[in-house]
């Protein structure tokens, strides 16, 4: 048991009767509150809304708030397994690491229906369906995800960019306006190339997406939206496997929720372009 959920356990019999229904429930559906309203647990501990807080302030945090960012952190915090070197002390045949692949894969697009908050998920999607122009950036692993969306929005007929080169963004950047938006997409959200450019874009009057650890970071500060990934991997790793997972799964969130509407529009680029390529093959 995690280090909150077991604060929680040893403090049920110190708190009030509303407070140790909060409790309950939250030992009992631990990843499902970090998606929850104060008004949605409430209605499900069958407590009030202000005896959520004063749980919170019974268990020595401040806010509701906090608290699932405290509880995310926990439950999909996992320990090292294949995406560290630690690999290396184990005789595993090729299906065995098969196996293990497709666990953590797993387990990161699982988590992310936790870190990930819904309010902020509709802003970005609110955000974007009126972009005017549309920035991709990360580095290393995180370029993967990024040249994905920058991949999938065009057909969604967005000007968009994905570029490695940090001077021709730095070129970019001083002429985007409120009506853009710029998606840094960074693990661990302190690489220094993209929150430098995202801090650029903001002070544009851009608005900067984050996909980033839930960890508070210096990408997840300087954003005005935050699409958080849960904690799968430490920085000292082998390479990006079950992160990478976890941004893919949000960019094709944003995909989907954006062509859903405005797919109508775009239906025939679609089949023109599906047409072409059919009529191409070699």
């Amino acid at each position: 048991m995690s280090f909150l959920l077991n604060r929680i356990e040893k403090n049920l019999d110190n708190l009030s009767e509303a407070e140790r229904k909060i409790g309950e429930y939250v030992l009992g559906h631990p990843e499902l509150v970090p998606s929850m309203t104060t008004r949605e647990l409430s209605v499900k501990s069958g407590v009030s809304e202000a005896s959520i807080v004063r749980f919170c302030k019974s268990i020595g945090i401040q806010s509701f708030k906090t608290f699932k960012l405290e509880l995310v952190k926990e439950i999909t915090r996992t320990e090292p397994d294949i995406t560290d070197f630690s690999i290396l002390q184990k005789k595993d045949t090729p299906y065995d690491l098969f196996q293990k692949v497709t666990y953590v894969n797993k387990s990161a697009i699982n988590s992310t229906l936790a870190s990930l908050d819904r309010k902020e998920l509709v802003a970005a999607i609110d955000v974007l369906k009126y972009a005017k122009r549309v920035i991709f950036h990360g580095v290393g692993g995180s370029a993967t995800a990024a040249y994905d969306g920058h991949y999938k929005f065009t057909k969604l007929g967005y000007h968009t960019v994905m570029a490695h080169d940090f001077h021709y963004l730095l070129s970019l950047i001083p002429h985007l306006t409120k009506e853009d938006v710029f998606i840094a997409v960074s693990t661990s959200g302190k690489t220094k190339d993209v929150l430098e450019l995202a801090q650029f874009s903001k002070s544009k009057g851009a608005t900067v997406i984050a996909i980033t650890n839930i960890d508070s970071s210096p990408l997840y500060k300087a954003a005005n939206i935050r699409l958080c990934t849960p904690v799968v991997e430490q920085d000292f790793r082998i390479g990006s496997i079950s992160s990478r997972i976890a941004q893919l799964n949000i960019i094709d969130t944003l995909y989907i929720s954006l062509f859903h509407i405005l797919g109508e529009n775009v239906l025939q680029q679609y089949h023109e372009a599906r047409a072409e390529a059919v009529r191409l093959r070699r």
